[in-house]
């Protein structure tokens, strides 16, 4: 995956999950700073975690659903896993 003028390029399983990460947060009223805190990360690196520009672990993922109150399936697909 290529980058332009030293942006990374964007994965698109990546921007799925950041999408649906965006999705649930503003459904909550959280901000890019909250969740960045909850994530352990900054909150350029949580924004770039949403535009598909960087990859959540399996931890952050985790993270992430247990504060939003998520099933794992609500970042990571489209479908009910059950």
């Amino acid at each position: 995956m290529g980058t332009v003028l030293g942006f990374p390029g964007v994965d698109p399983s990546d921007a799925a999950v950041g999408a649906r990460l965006r999705r649930w947060r503003e459904e909550r009223g959280w901000s890019v700073e909250d969740m960045a805190r909850l994530l352990d990360m900054t909150p350029e690196e949580e924004r770039r975690a949403e535009a598909g520009r960087a990859h959540l672990d399996s931890l952050q993922i985790g993270a992430a659903t247990t504060a939003l109150r998520l099933p794992i399936w609500a970042l990571v697909s489209d479908t009910r896993a059950y």
